[in-house]
């Protein structure tokens, strides 16, 4: 019974499955064999690639479902990673699998923990992570730029590891890892398809990549070595994703990403301005969906500043960019090897300001990077005073095993947190940054809950985070997801509160349910005319057309607890255990080599009758679907041969 057990199992995790994303048949997975234990009567082997030797099987690899289990998504790092661990969500929610929150962690079969390596303290928790699932008897997978870019990584010895570029194999690497075995899949590879499914961390924003890698070769970056050189998406690709986000009501914001923005099409023979003219053709002209331009380094924007600034002031797009100096001395920046100057730098901030005057920068430092003097930080908050921006990420030098900034002389470590608090405090002293928007109307997209758990969060046309009342003032409803007018009554540094003047768009629910989705009851989304007719049922219906293989990517997953960096899709339990499924799949098993030819109808409602009997319910996911209709052609075909042999029986 066991053997027969094991064989239903590998016929089911080799067969060709539903989900066609999937490039190659789980058979091309490479585990590694982990020695020392023999494999178990009637655990067969699921690759050809595991044939020697011996595997080390999980608690529960002889009975085994795909699709059965549970995972748990955690990601670290930028809105690249995040847009990964969405891709990955939406193959594993696809396939079948349960995703749960971080509150229900410790009920996951298999932790996926989607790694950054930009600093020293990123990867640390990755490892404590490691260490803790392993305790608890979890199965590990880690995934991002850690196991790329650092594969002999103290935190990845005997866990499996999925590559960056091989995000769009994490089924079989989920399926592999549950099953026992020790997975390595970090060849690089032609980028990821853009329309896998997805589940997104905050249902009201995509993200898109336009590339991986970057052009550069800044001295301290560790995310170079897992990303490496730059390789962009098609500009048509990115459209017709861009094109499915429209389609979903729920969308209110598109963020374009990347390790570099600014580089996107150079090894294409494009730019990044003609990506934005087609991108922002793309966005409806009431303003219900914004684009957002992700960080782009100086180098790459020099030559188009006046077309960046022109297609910032799109009613569309937000005026607002991202441009990382790290230094405001020349010296640290040769050092850092970054590619500009000062002056360059300068240049970017004057003239952007210069065609977008009300545009809100943002910037980055390093604090304490190597052979930094007095008056190289003095030059850095000299450059700071000079254009005050709104928003600035400060980091501390941490030296990346394997970068040339790691073999330069150190500044002091007391030396470098001085200087870092230092930049922080002046940073914090600018409290009338939104000071001039206060008594001024402005058009926000709701797309978040605040820190407070009461108000929602709206960014303006410049994307100044604006605090607002979650219900409308009208009765109307939620706000969340919805375009509204607003009037900003008070600032703070990081921050402005609104009062809700009149709503503008709100999605509505004839749409949500031609797309499929679902209308979380906290979260409700009234039917109104507005919107309705804001974006059009016809053009909705198109973009469906156009990008069918998107539609479970339009599905709304309100209140996702992915917004803390973790997923949570459903959490239904199995109605039978995973060992009586399998004595189930079992009986089916013995006649399955039998006529596949028999497609009576009464035969199918014996079969269907049976099945009822036998307590196998349908599955949504397509794995029990898969082993549902298995069982029931079993049946079938088994009737079928019992009929012909008594006929062959008679006529002898």
């Amino acid at each position: 019974m066991h053997d027969l057990e094991g064989d239903i199992e590998d016929l089911v995790a080799t067969s060709p499955v539903t989900h066609k994303e999937r490039p190659s048949a789980p058979g091309s997975v490479q585990p590694i064999v982990r020695r020392g234990k023999t494999i178990p009567d009637g655990a067969a082997a699921v690759s050809t690639a595991v044939t020697a030797a011996t595997l080390e099987p999980s608690a529960s690899s002889t009975a085994f479902l795909p699709g059965s289990q549970k995972v748990w998504v955690k990601t670290f790092g930028c809105s690249h990673n995040t847009s990964d661990a969405e891709f990955m969500a939406g193959q594993l929610q696809e396939y079948g699998f349960n995703l749960v929150n971080d509150i229900n962690a410790d009920a996951a079969d298999l932790w996926l923990i989607n790694s950054c390596t930009v600093k020293g303290p990123s990867q640390s928790a990755v490892g404590n992570l490691v260490i803790k699932a392993r305790d608890k008897g979890k199965a590990v997978l880690v995934s991002g730029c850690v196991p790329q870019g650092d594969r002999k990584a103290t935190e990845l010895q005997g866990v499996s590891v999925l590559g960056v570029t091989q995000i769009d194999r994490v089924v079989e690497a989920v399926e592999e890892t549950l099953k026992g075995n020790t997975v390595q899949l970090l060849a690089k590879k032609a980028l990821p398809r853009l329309d896998l499914p997805k589940v997104r961390r905050n249902p009201q924003v995509e993200i898109i990549p336009l590339s991986t890698g970057c052009l550069g070769a800044c001295t301290y970056c560790k995310t170079k070595h897992a990303r490496g050189e730059l390789g962009s998406y098609a500009a048509e690709a990115l459209l017709k994703r861009a094109r499915a986000a429209v389609s979903d009501p729920l969308v209110r914001e598109i963020w374009l990403s990347s390790e570099d923005t600014g580089a996107w099409g150079r090894d294409l023979g494009s730019s990044l301005p003609e990506l934005l003219r087609e991108m922002l053709a793309v966005l409806p002209d009431d303003g219900s969906t914004m684009l957002r331009v992700g960080m782009t380094n100086p180098p790459y924007i020099l030559e188009h500043l006046k077309e960046i600034a022109e297609l910032l002031r799109h009613p569309a797009c937000f005026e607002y960019l991202h441009v990382p100096v790290q230094s405001g001395s020349d010296a640290v920046l040769l050092g850092m090897n970054r590619e500009y100057t000062v002056a360059e730098f300068e240049r970017v901030c004057d003239e952007l300001i210069a065609h977008v005057p009300q545009i809100e920068l943002a910037t980055d430092i390093i604090a304490g990077f190597p052979n930094e003097g007095p008056e190289d930080h003095a030059a850095t908050l000299s450059l700071l005073r000079k254009y005050r921006f709104p928003h600035c990420h400060i980091s501390q030098f941490y030296p990346r095993p394997g970068t040339p900034a790691a073999r330069m002389k150190r500044v002091p470590t007391d030396v470098v947190k001085a200087r870092s608090r230092e930049i922080s405090l002046e940073v914090d002293s600018w409290t009338d940054s939104y000071t001039n928007l206060v008594g001024a109307v402005h058009r926000c997209c709701i797309v978040d809950t605040a820190a407070d758990g009461v108000s929602l969060v709206g960014h303006n046309k410049t994307y100044a985070q604006v605090l607002l009342p979650a219900e409308a003032p009208d009765g109307s409803g939620n706000l969340m997801g919805c375009v509204v007018e607003a009037k900003i009554i008070s600032a703070s540094r990081w921050s402005v509160k609104g009062d809700v003047l009149k709503v503008l768009y709100r999605p509505s629910t004839a749409v949500l349910e031609e797309e499929g989705g679902e209308i979380n009851k906290d979260n409700e989304i009234e039917k109104t005319a507005t919107g309705a007719d804001l974006r059009g049922e016809k053009t909705v219906l198109q973009h469906k057309q156009e990008q069918p293989s998107l539609q479970s990517n339009s599905a709304p997953v309100a209140n996702n607890p992915l917004f803390e960096n973790t997923m949570e899709i459903r959490s239904e339990e199995m109605s039978e255990s995973k060992v009586s499924n399998a004595a189930k799949a079992s009986f089916a098993a013995t006649v399955v080599s039998a006529a596949a030819s028999f497609e009576s109808s009464p035969a199918k409602a014996v079969a269907a009758e049976v099945a009822q009997q036998m307590g196998l319910e349908a599955r949504e996911s397509p794995a029990e679907e898969m082993l549902q209709k298995l069982i029931w052609f079993g049946i079938v075909a088994g009737l079928a041969s019992v009929l012909l042999s008594g006929i062959l029986t008679l006529l002898q």
